[in-house]
């Protein structure tokens, strides 16, 4: 979950030095990074959803000022090249329920459409703090991305707020041999 990262001892933060310009904007950007990253690959990326479930939260998540028993959407997907079906990207992202519009919600859950294309199509007001950027080991993701468990991976997490509360916590992924 999410609200692990800070508990991982394998979870180191990042000097800017050590990274290439790309990674770094990769990493700080508040725009939306489907975006970025298409016009870097020159390719479309489509949504893989790993898993997607409604489910109310055990433990509370401060940072999204939600107590036990909110449901939320958990939701892990891939971002894929159309045309290299090379996985870039890995997401995970805790969703708010309560706090979404019905049909940015629906789309959501019924489509393949990463959320940063919903969040132009339905011109929705968003603002995202970047909560941490760190380095972490790819472990089991090892797969999507045809590296060793052992190689590091990039990530960030971020609070995604509309209406001035917070909606959505995203932590993104991938590989540090990318985008050097």
């Amino acid at each position: 979950m999410i609200s692990e990262w800070n508990k991982s001892s394998n979870y180191n933060q990042l000097e800017p030095v050590e990274l290439s310009k790309f990674q770094r904007i990769l990493l700080v950007t508040d725009g939306t990074l489907t975006k970025i990253l298409e016009a870097y690959l020159t390719e479309q990326l489509q949504v893989v959803k790993l898993s997607e479930e409604i489910v109310c939260i055990t433990k509370d998540i401060l940072h999204l000022d939600i107590r036990v028993g909110c449901e939320v959407i958990k939701r892990n997907i891939l971002l894929k090249g159309q045309i290299s079906e090379r996985n870039w990207l890995y997401a995970e992202s805790i969703i708010v329920i309560e706090r979404l519009e019905e049909k940015f919600r629906d789309k959501l859950i019924k489509s393949h459409v990463p959320i940063g294309r919903l969040w132009l199509e339905h011109k929705a007001e968003i603002f995202k703090e970047i909560i941490v950027s760190a380095r972490e080991p790819a472990n089991d993701l090892a797969n999507y991305f045809d590296i060793t468990p052992e190689e590091k991976m990039l990530c960030r997490t971020y609070r995604v707020f509309s209406r001035q509360k917070p909606v959505m916590m995203i932590t993104e992924k991938f590989p540090e041999s990318y985008f050097v």
